[in-house]
């Protein structure tokens, strides 16, 4: 369940709010909507341009972190909205999964010797429509984790450093996550992590990139 909070109630709600609208000031976009939504610890981003957005944090995320990693989180996200992630992201799974099917469909019919399609046709459309999504999944997710990346480096230039971020990050390794809706499953803070169709890259992965920034 989401609480809106653009109409702030509490001290807690009005201190969200005023971060995210210094954030989006920093970033060059508007203000986005602001949001808290009972869960473990995670926060994420959505919408539909820069112009129409969203991001959320949850109650776990809240209550596991201090202000400064918080708002190192919060920044994240604008990143994420900054960088047209949600759009950029829907695209590149709308033109795979196109790929896929298209692919699948001209080799079967290649494969196919009789005038109408048969059992082997619909055979190899099926085995193809599986290892092709395997494959484009990869591609998604490899796009996602760089995306990642990219974010954390963008809240870094938010906060003017990169301690926060690397502290956020350091306390999501050690707080219990949980795991986002399909449709925003590939925004959140946190993420799925394993290897090829890991959204996310390692939180190690992700503060050694961050202490490399740094050191430039």
């Amino acid at each position: 369940q989401m609480i809106d909070v653009n109409h702030p109630s509490t001290k807690l709600e009005a201190w969200l709010v005023d971060t995210v609208h210094h954030h989006s000031q920093k970033a060059g976009i508007p203000m986005p909507e602001v949001g808290i939504y009972e869960g473990e610890a995670n926060a994420f981003a959505t919408g539909a341009t820069k112009n129409s957005s969203m991001v959320a944090v949850s109650t776990g995320l809240l209550s596991s972190m201090n202000k400064e990693e918080v708002e190192a989180v919060l920044a994240h996200e604008i990143a994420h909205v900054a960088n047209g992630d949600m759009v950029t992201m829907t695209l590149i799974q709308g033109v795979t999964n196109t790929f896929v099917v298209f692919l699948s469909r001209i080799i079967g019919i290649l494969r196919n010797e009789d005038d109408a399609p048969g059992v082997g046709y619909y055979v190899t459309s099926f085995i193809l429509d599986l290892v092709l999504g395997f494959l484009a999944s990869m591609v998604v997710a490899a796009f996602s984790r760089h995306r990642e990346f990219r974010a954390d480096a963008g809240a870094a230039k938010i906060m003017g450093s990169s301690t926060p971020m690397i502290n956020a990050l350091a306390r999501l390794g050690g707080v219990p996550t949980e795991e986002l809706p399909g449709a925003v499953k590939g925004f959140g803070i946190a993420g799925s992590i394993g290897q090829l169709l890991a959204t996310h890259p390692s939180i190690e992965d992700r503060i050694a990139a961050l202490r490399t920034q740094n050191a430039h």
